[in-house]
């Protein structure tokens, strides 16, 4: 099942997870694991380059395993991918990179999972000169509220850093966070994804099942153009269990 229920916790950002009853993971896999999707119950898959491990020798064949296992039906999205400034490829490299998986996710119709550390002008300036029609995630934020508006503004989503997440710091930031944009994640750290339910709850002034209906809601909207979702009434059925 590639898709959530709404009573499901979703975890939409991880490695190496393991299914369990009531959460839903989304599963980054990155090129240079060679790690392949499979179909798993309650979890699908990101495919993606990471520009940590990005290099002039290996770009080619990164590439091609996104191209390559991308229109796989249990790959939900494109990711992670992005900049980070303080490890990985030139900028030249990681930019170019991330261009190319924009252009597949524009054209498989699957939105984009992004990794970026200092890297908000190059994401920004891709963004204007792509002009993408799918929807962004930036999967691990911790920035200011500023920042946090401006990239709402141009209609991404923000998954909060899963230790931020479960700061004191994180309160007023997430507050204003429109509950449309949001989603959790706990990156392949092994914090259980329902304390950070738990916590976001409480900061919103909500319950727990609330929150819940309000992510799952979310993630209908973040992949209403992935195409395997318009040949199947699967993702809507289970919406209503």
């Amino acid at each position: 099942m590639f898709f959530p229920c709404n009573k499901d916790y979703i975890d939409i950002h991880n490695h190496n997870s393991k299914p369990e009853k009531g959460v839903f993971v989304l599963e980054s896999l990155m090129a240079h694991e060679g790690i392949v999707p499979v179909s798993r119950e309650g979890m699908a898959f990101s495919v993606g380059v990471h520009p940590w491990f990005l290099t002039e020798i290996n770009q080619a064949d990164h590439l091609d395993f996104v191209k390559r296992y991308g229109c796989e039906k249990s790959v939900a999205a494109i990711g992670e991918t992005g900049f980070d400034k303080l490890k990985g490829a030139s900028m030249e490299l990681q930019i170019k990179m991330f261009e190319e998986q924009i252009k597949i996710s524009e054209s498989l119709r699957k939105p984009l999972i992004i990794h970026c550390v200092k890297g908000w002008n190059e994401l920004l300036a891709s963004y204007q000169k792509m002009k993408p029609q799918m929807p962004w995630l930036i999967h691990g934020f911790r920035g200011k509220k500023e920042l946090a508006h401006q990239l709402v503004s141009k209609g991404m989503y923000l998954s909060l850093w899963y230790e931020f997440a479960l700061k004191s710091e994180s309160s007023e930031l997430l507050r204003s966070i429109p509950n449309d944009r949001l989603f959790f994640e706990t990156d392949g750290s092994g914090i259980d994804i329902r304390d950070i339910y738990k916590k976001a709850a409480t900061d919103l002034n909500i319950s727990v099942n609330e929150l819940k209906e309000k992510i799952v809601v979310n993630y209908k909207k973040f992949f209403k153009h992935t195409p395997i979702w318009h040949n199947t009434n699967d993702f809507f059925v289970h919406l209503q269990d």
